[in-house]
């Protein structure tokens, strides 16, 4: 089985990341694409985070209704800070007959020589990144393993549904309708 690990704090999850997910399936050749809610990111603030549990269960409440998708708490299992080398390694542990691919944003891509141990994920682990506003990706410069996925541009970013929420917005179709209930 080919799964694809949306790995991110989904502080909340939104509609970019279920469409994109849902595009990885359908287009991409994943069988499942496994939203892992990630409790701290290294290079992320983490005051900035919703509870772990809370937003695990919404992307529980955004996925509920379609096959391909599955929330996981694995990296909640995991030390901390949380580091990406170590959840592949655990996942292809736990899961050895799945082939796991790390799906991660333009804009992470150009952060990555920054991640822990950068280049034993280059080696060891397919990549698939998807384009983000801002952050041109030259295809023909990805190394080996590395794919640059053509699915649609989405400018939402759950520091924008954050701040709407905040504010008192109406943002009702920018998230999953049980997690805009959930939030609301």
């Amino acid at each position: 089985m080919r799964v694809g690990v949306f790995s991110g704090s989904f502080n909340p999850v939104h509609i970019g990341h279920l469409a994109l997910a849902n595009y990885l399936c359908e287009y991409e050749g994943l069988d499942e694409v496994w939203f892992m809610v990630t409790p701290h990111n290294p290079l992320k603030e983490e005051k900035e985070l919703m509870d772990d549990t809370f937003r695990l269960e919404l992307v529980k409440l955004a996925i509920e209704s379609y096959p391909k998708f599955r929330a996981s708490d694995f990296e909640f299992h995991l030390p901390r800070p949380s580091y990406t080398i170590h959840t592949l390694d655990e996942l292809k542990r736990t899961y050895p007959h799945s082939i796991f691919s790390l799906i991660m944003g333009a804009d992470n891509w150009m952060l990555f020589p920054r991640w822990y141990e950068s280049e034993r994920i280059l080696a060891e682990n397919r990549i698939i990144i998807y384009p983000r506003p801002g952050y041109p990706i030259d295809a023909a410069s990805l190394p080996q393993g590395v794919s640059l996925t053509s699915s649609p541009v989405f400018e939402i970013s759950s520091t924008f549904i954050r701040k709407a929420l905040d504010e008192g917005k109406d943002i009702r179709y920018f998230l999953h309708p049980a997690v805009y209930e959930r939030l609301k």
